[in-house]
């Protein structure tokens, strides 16, 4: 295909779109009658935000024609990373303000009869991700965009994203995610650079012209990866990265034959079939179907990438050898691992090299990011699945596993169980391919996302690693974008920072140290004030409207949002509520906070324990909310479908953020930096980046509890009893009798069962040896807020200190240190 010509190096850059309030109108209206074939009569609400999009677009598309040129050009070496989510949200106001447009757009559409927020509104959350590791892939897009680095991310085009949530009873029901169904004008269609991604079929070894031997990968089943490109573009800097995500198709619409005889079901069998790969989001795994689907769309997107990627440098270059100084490939977790041994498989099989040359290209090339110390996200495939779906691939990763055993064994001789302890194959019945490992000895880095998550790595994880390459190994940690997290989720705030210090900290957060002087300023502080009371009306009303329950503003809004799952102890938090709903049973006069406790979050749909805890919580907000004799001192509730656009409006309103997982469990977590730039103050465990947290803001300025993640190893090698701990608490163990009496589930007995044995039993993440420390930590918040001056203090500190927690300086690190690309000043 004929490349665009690239602009010449004294060709000034010209944009044709006007930056101004006129130019905003004139494509509005053009875009309204010409593009949507609508009138001020026809048009509806959302044919406005599809026209003022369109508008935005525009303006965004020229300059990303222009970067892409450029990058051409230079043959600059570029970023690729990949992730199986990009938790994008909604892409208006992100891309109005990292244009510099807010101004003119509002003016414009305030001389047109319109407002932005009810345009905004309109827009669907792109929900292609479930929690912390999509909405990083979407911050650090951001970061790299705006840091001016070359950078390409890929994922996948769900048709339908992570679920809707309803709350039905209490109980969470999903519902389909439909946030195609009214187009996305954000993105475009590349059908020119489709790309076949094979699976199935069976290999043979055959001698080419040369006599080298070869195989041949034959008889497969092929699907079409369509690519449709979405713009990221940098904040105010006129440059414009890209997100590519791969829609499956079928290779054939339908089967004439079959139609012709009748049987229409049959002729389009295969098309569904083969689109059901990007159909949906983490299909459920519980079943041998689901399992082999979520298999094959980690393969069709890391296929379809590694062949774009190739495409892309052989444009550009003619030799691999300097594919590394041209390429870095970043895995966003286990989920892409699959890249390694399908850039062998294009090397070898496709290019021909020699397998030494092939792998040290590799090797040079990726770098993999691991997100987690729970086992079960390490993902382990099946072997006889696996070789069904990808036997050419099978045969690489043996090669490649023979291989390295050889180098464990020259390095560690007669040892043994370490060579089976670090196989990329698992003994058993069936055999396990380990991605992680595969994605350690196929990388020339491996990263952990905070400190205590990198003494894991080194000390548990990934330990024969380290000890095998040690210079392997490094941290990274994670961040968020304080541009969509402050700048454009809490515009009071972002408005106040910046008449006190400047406008600095939008592109260098180590700006908000400034904040520090202005602490004992009553003026400041007062104004600090006024601005978190304003958001936390806003989200009452948001709350009145979304739930019918009726909030005090004055209150507390102690909040906890973050996927559902036992190691994040919602339980924990649930059990901190009822016991201060029993003090105020015991005696309704008790010198009781005023509290707001506010839940978000989804659980997976086959995971029973989370989707127990969620009708836990709302059954036990029910009990609490329509008892009269509480009045205002504590509501409940539970926010249903917790997603981007949710989390701006919560973030801004909290006072204090629930980061209370099990110490050793959270890789690292960023809603507490997101809650930390917004002014809450963190309760929590020395877990993640609470630990880091706690460090930049001092002691005195977090309210940190519970036992550290050597001590809970510790006891669990000696043997954790919960009974004894329930025992010794009177509180707990009152909690523990009412939930067997039913009392938060008068209709429904027995239904929570489950969660008091599992805890009783086992209690696998010691939310009754933490309960205790926890309910002493939440009385010292309870004093600490009533001296407002004070914690508007501590508010105004955890602002000021959060410069380390900006996804810009994670990317920067990443860009100096493992990929070997610069960055612009």
């Amino acid at each position: 295909m004929k490349e665009a010509r690239t602009r010449q190096a004294n060709e000034p850059l010209i944009f044709h779109k006007k930056m101004t309030k006129q130019g905003i109108e004139m494509s509005f209206k053009n875009n309204l009658e010409c593009t949507l074939a609508k009138d001020k009569y026809t048009a509806t609400t959302y044919d406005s935000f599809s026209a003022l999009a369109i508008a935005v677009r525009d303006r965004i598309v020229e300059r990303w024609i222009a970067t892409q040129q450029r990058y051409h050009k230079e043959n600059s070496k570029r970023v690729y990373y990949l992730s199986l989510e990009f938790l994008i949200g909604r892409l208006l106001g992100n891309n109005i303000l990292n244009l510099g447009l807010m101004k003119e757009i509002e003016e414009a559409l305030s001389d047109l009869g319109y407002n932005l927020e009810d345009l905004r509104e309109e827009e669907r959350d792109a929900g292609l991700g479930n929690g912390g590791l999509g909405r990083l892939a979407a911050c650090f897009l951001d970061s790299m965009a705006t840091l001016g680095i070359p950078a390409h991310g890929y994922g996948i085009r769900y048709d339908y994203g992570i679920f809707n949530q309803k709350i039905i009873n209490g109980r969470q029901v999903e519902l389909p995610d439909e946030w195609l169904w009214l187009g996305n004008p954000w993105e475009f269609a590349r059908p020119e650079y489709t790309v076949k991604v094979r699976f199935y079929g069976h290999t043979y070894i055959f001698a080419d012209k040369e006599g080298k031997m070869r195989v041949n990968w034959v008889d497969t089943q092929d699907v079409v990866a369509m690519p449709y490109d979405i713009p990221v573009p940098g904040y105010r800097n006129d440059i414009v990265n890209t997100l590519r995500l791969w829609s499956a198709r079928s290779t054939e619409e339908f089967d004439l034959d079959y139609f012709n005889h009748g049987d229409y079901e049959q002729a389009a069998y295969n098309k569904v079939l083969s689109e059901n790969i990007s159909k949906v989001l983490y299909p459920n795994d519980d079943v041998s179907r689901g399992r082999e689907l979520r298999l094959k769309q980690e393969y069709f997107f890391t296929a379809a990438s590694m062949s774009d990627i190739v495409r892309r440098f052989k444009a550009e270059n003619k030799d691999f050898k300097v594919f590394p100084d041209k390429v870095a490939v970043q895995l966003n977790d286990t989920h892409p691992s699959l890249a390694i041994a399908e850039l062998m498989r294009l090397l070898i099989d496709e290019e021909k090299l020699d397998w030494d040359t092939a792998w040290d290209i590799v090797v040079r090339t990726f770098a993999y990011t691991n997100h987690t110390v729970m086992p079960e996200a390490l993902e382990c495939w099946p072997v006889p699945m696996f070789e069904n779906l990808l036997p050419r691939h099978l045969q690489l990763i043996y090669e490649i596993n023979i291989r390295f055993l050889r180098e464990v064994a020259t390095k560690f001789p007669g040892d043994t169980d370490r060579i089976k302890r670090m196989s990329i194959i698992e003994e058993g019945d069936p055999k396990k391919i380990r991605m992680a490992f595969l994605s350690v000895i196929g990388s020339h880095s491996v990263n952990g996302v905070s400190e205590l998550h990198f003494k894991l790595i080194k000390s548990e994880i990934f330990k024969d690693f380290y000890e095998l390459w040690p210079d392997k190994f490094n941290c990274k940690t994670n961040g968020i974008t304080q541009r969509r997290w402050l700048l454009k989720a809490n515009t009071g705030l972002s408005d106040l920072v910046t008449s006190a210090i400047g406008e600095g900290w939008t592109t260098d957060l180590y700006e908000m140290k400034k904040l520090i002087d202005f602490k004992d300023d009553a003026s400041f502080r007062e104004k600090w004030q006024k601005v978190k009371a304003d958001n936390k009306v806003f989200l009452a009303d948001y709350i009145e409207k979304t739930t019918g329950i009726v909030v005090n503003p004055a209150s507390l809004f102690d909040v906890q949002v973050k996927r559902i799952h036992e190691y994040k102890r919602q339980l924990l938090f649930s059990f901190y509520v009822i016991s201060q709903y029993l003090r105020l049973k015991e005696n309704p006069n008790a010198e009781v906070l005023p509290r707001t406790f506010i839940f978000g979050g989804k659980a997976a749909p086959g995971y029973f324990m989370a989707k127990l805890i969620i009708k836990f919580i709302n059954n036990v907000a029910q009990v609490i909310n329509n008892d009269k004799t509480i009045k205002d001192k504590l509501k409940v509730v539970f926010l249903e479908n917790y997603r981007v656009s949710l989390a701006e409006k919560i973030f801004p309103a909290s006072e204090l953020s629930e980061q209370i997982s099990t110490a050793g469990t959270e890789a690292s977590g960023t809603g507490c930096m997101k809650f930390m730039i917004n002014g809450a103050l963190t309760i929590g465990t020395l877990d993640g980046a609470n630990i880091e947290i706690a460090e930049a803001v001092g002691k005195d300025n977090i309210f940190i509890f519970g036992l550290k993640a050597d001590e809970i190893h510790n006891l669990r090698l000696r043997g954790y009893k919960p009974e004894a701990y329930i025992e010794r608490s009177p509180m707990l163990h009152e909690i523990f009798r009412l939930i067997k009496s039913d009392f938060f589930s008068v209709a429904e007995a027995g239904i929570f069962n489950p969660i008091v044995q599992s805890l009783a039993a086992a209690d696998t993440f010691f939310v009754c040896a933490d309960f205790d420390l926890y309910c002493v930590a939440q009385d010292i918040v309870s004093k600490a807020y009533l001296n407002k001056t004070d914690w508007t203090k501590k508010s105004i500190i955890n602002v000021a200190r959060s410069g380390k927690f900006s996804s810009d300086r994670t990317i920067v690190e990443y860009a100096r240190d493992i990929w070997n690309v610069p960055v612009p000043k």
